[in-house]
């Protein structure tokens, strides 16, 4: 079985850690607003208490991907390059998709 990635559990803890106290402050009849920014100010600080490893880990793991030594392929990404560089080769008049737009401009 595979693991969930740490991004989906940070995620996750984070929208609980303000989501349970400003659904307790509304039923405590709090001001919306005022109940609003007490369960921001609350998830805030219990996330930088508490989530320090998860949030360490995904912003390696961002570092990592934004400084890989070699891109990341995959194995169509040859194919529609060269799909790409043959259409660019064939002459104007050989592609039918122009052919047909010029066609189309000149009954205008």
């Amino acid at each position: 079985m595979k693991s969930v990635p740490v991004w989906i559990w940070y995620t996750l803890l984070r929208i609980t850690l303000f989501a349970a106290p400003l659904a307790l402050l509304l039923l405590a009849g709090v001001t919306p607003w005022i109940a609003a920014v007490v369960a921001a100010v609350f998830g805030l600080s219990t996330s930088l208490l508490f989530l320090r490893r998860a949030r360490e880990s995904i912003s390696s793991d961002l570092y990592r991907a934004r400084h890989r030594e070699q891109p990341v392929t995959r194995e169509d990404d040859e194919a529609e390059d060269a799909a790409v560089e043959a259409s660019v080769r064939q002459p104007a008049a050989e592609r039918p998709e122009q052919s047909v737009r010029s066609e189309r401009e000149d009954e205008s």
